[in-house]
């Protein structure tokens, strides 16, 4: 496994963090097999989210059982629209998700503490300065956002410094090799695509964390279906993954990476994260599985590395290597 830092949290974040927008975790079920198993193999960072169901409390419990909340780092986010509104990023809003989220997590601090969705007729003033006054409280430790733009991430952070307040430090939106051409749930916010290319060098610059969600494209680049079997994947995929992902240039992707993958003695779930991880920004990802054996085989994507000219090849940047 590969850590990194970030800002204001003491504990090595691991590379890969453990995604919980899945069962048994939503459904509030024991998952002490599948973080034990990720514990083990050296995963340190968690993902989950106030709207992940009760994924917050299959965490709390299973660290409450190890008795280990000081070595794990907790990712979780707050203000996604719910029933009532679509506009929640209030300091009540926040506060009210950070209660909930802190209960069912047993622990009366959050590491990471992200913004869900973004409004953009809120000035940027509120969340930054909940945010600082929730660090300030002892009750959170890095904070950033979510699915927002780079654009309203800058503003906020402009803010923050001309005010003498900590910025943003963590940005998480969808990354991966496969292009989401349309919006999966309304607010997801992608990076990925080579008209993005200028939003990624700015990352990459500022060196800010990127935690990418949908890595693999919600099961595209899973190997579960080939590039040539349209059916199977129509089948396989979910209705997100069909709406963001299901278009030509991507099963393109696929076949690139079907090929490289052969070449290159790897799967192509490997090979797509490690196109990932090759990237010149400060990279981590959320990764959902239940499975140990297919939790080994990302981590040991981290050691797969690609030279720019494979990974613009992969991503239809060029037509030859």
């Amino acid at each position: 496994m590969e850590y990194g830092k970030i800002l204001n949290v003491d504990i090595p974040v691991s590379r890969i963090l453990l995604g919980t927008a899945s069962e048994p975790f939503q459904s509030g079920g024991d998952a002490t097999d599948i973080l034990d198993a990720a514990f083990g193999l050296g995963i340190t960072a968690i993902d989950t989210a106030r709207n992940y169901g009760l994924a917050e409390k299959s965490v709390g419990d299973w660290m409450e059982k190890r008795r280990n909340r000081d070595k794990v780092v907790i990712l979780s986010k707050c203000s996604h629209p719910d029933e009532h509104s679509s506009h929640r990023i209030s300091e009540k809003d926040i506060r009210e998700d950070f209660a909930v989220s802190s209960d069912l997590l047993r622990t009366d601090y959050i590491d990471i503490y992200l913004l869900h969705r973004d409004v953009e007729d809120v000035d940027v003033s509120v969340p930054i300065e909940v945010l600082n006054a929730l660090h300030e409280e002892g009750k959170i430790g890095a904070f950033g956002s979510s699915n927002w733009s780079l654009s309203r991430i800058m503003e906020a952070n402009e803010y923050a410094v001309s005010h003498g307040l900590i910025p943003f430090a963590v940005s998480s939106p969808n990354y991966s090799l496969a292009y989401q051409a349309e919006d999966m749930w309304g607010g997801s916010v992608t990076i990925s695509g080579p008209e993005n290319k200028d939003v990624r060098d700015r990352y990459a610059d500022m060196h800010m964390p990127v935690v990418a969600h949908s890595p693999m494209a919600r099961g595209f680049f899973s190997g579960r279906f080939t590039s040539a079997d349209r059916e199977a994947a129509a089948t396989l995929l979910d209705e997100f993954a069909r709406k963001g992902f299901y278009f030509e240039e991507n099963f393109e992707r696929l076949r690139r990476c079907e090929i490289m993958a052969a070449q290159k003695g790897c799967t192509v779930a490997q090979l797509s994260l490690a196109w990932l991880f090759s990237s010149p920004m400060n990279m981590f990802a959320a990764i959902s599985t239940s499975s140990p054996d297919r939790m080994a085989q990302n981590i040991a994507a981290l050691d797969i590395k690609l030279t720019p000219a494979e990974r613009d090849y992969l991503d239809l940047v060029t037509d030859t290597l």
